[in-house]
């Protein structure tokens, strides 16, 4: 890349808050008629009709495969896009390929072929692509590709494609990519690929990332990707989605740097009478066998009571063999097999080597399952080997039914617990199968400084608690804690950092990505200290960190989104385990109206019928199905259960409403009445709820509702006519940070600069 272009696109890059198109779509020339973007049925509106099946439309397209293949070389993107498709419709298409930039200049060596063929693509400026975008939505009635307006495009000449047949278009192009407080952001556009007439077929992503200097933070707040790093100067990142309508864009974060700890800090205010929210990113040095590890102690508390015999003590015994075969020199260990009694493999601690190994898989195969659960001997006996508060000491606990000897009373077991550990060891649960008391669990975890899993009946015991071993493995710095710590302070601020998630103390992994988030009062510099301790020593570490005063786009809006998800988690945590609170149950429902995070309890408001204003109908309506929150253990206790944890442990924001929020199976949905009513909702939100950027859409009477707007607002909106200039106008004035919002086809009521606005087709 010459000189001069990494100026200007540098210069470029700081000017324009746009994000990033890469991704192209087609557009139709060679009809008279209006001829619409294409729409999978998912996304149709439910009471407009749809085409007729099994006869196509006479103009249509469906994208059948989307693959991309990226190499992010410090901060320059090579990107190659291979994108398939195919005419669904009746008559031949006379298209061109229409590839939206965000700043122009800012890509380079731009070519395009088409089935191996390149075409010439026509460079078009912010102004003149204006024009054509408008151009398009005015004569096609359809205001899909609104959301581009303000950027400049690469538009090929024209090109056919038969009834039937398939085109694959490909370009290649390099890209300066944008730098934020020390992170450097690649985003791939995968939101055109919604104007599509069915789901594509197969959507890849593979982006490789080299440095200089050791690669620390990678994180995307949008995708569940999977990270590979095979040493620390390169990592390859990898998501695939199959029959899967997108419905965000992919963007990932990375950052270099040399030390044991890189920590990164992101906020986003977008209202300085309003606390702000920011996101900490933390990453200690990859694996390494140079790396001098901390020793560990590790408890293996196993349930083999007679609930366990048959396939379940044979995945344990799969699971002991995999922590026992990955313990390192210098760590202690032992295994505590409970039913009404209690049998210990030494006792005492054993440090490990290769005799104490081998005596210890001798152990396990000897396990076998019969009679009763005696959950608080067991927890009293592994609690009482440890002894050295300067360890780390995990304890992995497991079992599959409740408390049926010794003390059974679910609230003496909790205390007790409290009381038997002396050390502050962490207590990893895991509740096998639905005849578990989750809530017994739940408590027992959040006293001791772990954390609850949950394993169906259909999933393997060995592979979860093989994953859990794999991120605590390395511990780098235990019991750390951190602390903003600003230049000056003062009292009436009270505290300028709250509700931080995760709470209190945590321990930091060798190759393990750490994402915190939490709301700020104090905007600024602050210096982030994190303290904890490595080995027996005490370390401090300082970061500086920036807290905008008010954020000036919504680029960093997806933090706002997942603090919330985690506090809606926090919320149900709380009253799960502390009893009601008709505050929490407030906040609950102003989250989920605000943010579109529908869990059961509020799957309600999918409902065209809900009024989303009647907040004390709502909590009324939200209190009566938190009542089962009741069921401490059967299939419904054990699905609450998965899907708090998931919520409080959440890594990115949900692009659905509903995602992953009602993967019940019949079981569980039969276990709690309500739970059928609220999977049935969860297909509402589908079509009645629409996360688009960092707002919120609610259909109501036939249109579409903003969440962020006021009964005051709407006392006084102000109508504009769809398509007209005044609509036009707006979303050349807001570009995208308002466009997005305005491609709906029914009428929307939208929040613009705290005014409301009603666009009617």
């Amino acid at each position: 890349m010459n000189r001069r272009l990494i100026q200007v696109a540098a210069f470029l890059l700081l000017l324009s808050p746009a994000l990033a198109r890469a991704q192209g779509l087609l557009v139709v020339e060679n009809s008279a008629e209006r001829v619409r973007l294409p729409r999978p049925i998912m996304i149709w509106p439910p009471h407009r009709p749809h085409p007729p099946r099994p006869v196509p439309p006479p103009v249509s397209y469906k994208i059948k495969e989307l693959d991309v293949q990226a190499r992010l070389i410090d901060q320059v993107a090579q990107v190659q896009v291979s994108q398939t498709f195919v005419n669904t419709g009746r008559q031949q298409m006379e298209v061109s390929f229409v590839f939206p930039l965000p700043y122009d200049g800012a890509i380079e060596q731009m070519t395009l072929l088409v089935d191996g063929k390149e075409y010439p693509a026509k460079l078009l400026d912010a102004k003149e692509a204006r024009r054509l975008y408008e151009e398009i939505v005015r004569r096609n009635r359809d205001p899909a590709l609104l959301e581009w307006m303000g950027t400049g495009l690469f538009r090929t000449s024209v090109f056919p494609v038969p009834a039937g047949a398939s085109r694959t278009v490909s370009l290649r192009y390099s890209q300066l990519l944008r730098k934020q407080e020390g992170l450097t952001d690649f985003l791939f556009p995968l939101s055109t690929a919604k104007y599509t007439s069915k789901a594509p077929e197969k959507i890849s992503i593979r982006a490789t990332i080299s440095s200089g200097e050791p690669i620390k933070n990678i994180y995307s707040p949008t995708h569940a990707v999977e990270i590979k790093r095979p040493d620390d100067r390169h990592a390859v990142v990898t998501f695939t989605s199959k029959n899967k309508v997108p419905t965000t864009d992919f963007r990932l974060f990375y950052d270099v740097g040399r030390g044991k700890l890189s920590t990164r800090v992101l906020s986003y205010r977008p209202d300085t009478g309003q606390d702000g929210y920011f996101l900490l990113l933390a990453s200690p040095e990859i694996k390494s066998d140079r790396l001098k590890r901390t020793e560990k102690t590790v408890l293996l508390v196993i349930d083999r009571s007679g609930s366990m015999s048959g396939k379940k003590i044979e995945q344990v015994r799969g699971a002991l063999k995999y922590v026992l075969n990955n313990l390192r020199q210098g760590d202690l260990f032992n295994i505590i097999a409970y039913d009404s009694a209690i049998e210990t493999f030494r006792p005492e601690l054993q440090r490990f080597d290769e005799k104490t190994h081998a005596a210890a898989l001798g152990f396990v195969e000897g396990l076998y399952a019969g009679g009763s659960t005696n959950i608080d001997a067991a927890l009293r006996v592994a609690f009482g080997q440890l002894q050295d508060s300067t360890r780390p000491s995990y304890v992995v606990f497991l079992t599959d039914g409740l408390p049926t000897a010794g003390v059974t009373n679910e609230m003496q077991i909790v205390a007790n617990a409290k009381q038997y550990n002396k050390v502050r060891a962490r207590l990893f649960a895991f509740g096998a199968g639905y005849d578990v008391n989750s809530r017994l669990l739940d408590k027992l975890t959040r006293g001791n400084f772990g954390q609850s899993e949950y394993v169906r009946p259909d999933e393997d015991i060995e592979d979860r608690v093989s994953k859990l071993f794999n991120r605590i493995e390395s511990p780098v710095m235990t019991n750390v804690r951190l602390q903003f710590v600003f230049d000056e302070t003062r009292t009436e601020y009270g505290n300028p950092i709250n509700r931080v998630y995760p709470k209190d103390s945590f321990d930091l992994f060798a190759g393990e990505q750490l994402v915190l988030v939490g709301r700020y009062r104090r905007a600024g510099t602050a210096k982030v200290t994190v303290e904890g301790k490595v080995g027996g020593d005490l370390q401090k570490l300082d970061f500086p960190a920036t807290l905008v005063e008010k954020s000036g786009d919504d680029s960093f809006g997806f933090i706002e989104k997942l603090w919330a998800v985690r506090r809606v988690g926090e919320i149900i945590d709380e009253l799960d385990l502390k009893g009601k609170n008709d505050e929490l149950v407030k906040e609950l429902v102003e989250l989920a109206t605000r943010h579109g995070i529908l869990t059961p309890y509020t799957s309600f408001m999918a409902d065209e019928g809900v009024n989303l204003r009647d907040v004390a109908g709502n909590v009324g309506r939200t209190r009566r199905r938190l009542e089962a929150l009741g069921e401490s253990s059967g299939a419904g206790g054990f699905a609450q259960r998965a899907m708090k944890g998931a919520l409080q442990n959440a890594q990115r924001a949900p692009s659905a409403p509903a995602e992953e929020m009602f993967r019940f199976d019949s079981r569980a949905a039969a276990a709690i009445p309500f739970f059928g009513k609220a999977d049935r909702e969860s297909k509402q939100a589908a079509q009645n709820v629409r996360n688009i950027g960092n707002r919120t859409f609610f259909r109501r009477n036939g249109q579409w509702v903003d969440s962020r707007v006021t009964k005051e607002q709407e006392s006084s909106l102000r109508r504009v006519k769809q398509f007209s200039d005044e609509y036009f106008e707006l979303a050349g004035t807001h570009g995208r940070r308002l466009s997005q919002y305005m491609v709906f086809d029914e009428p929307v009521l939208l929040n613009i600069d705290d005014r409301a606005y009603l666009i009617e087709p």
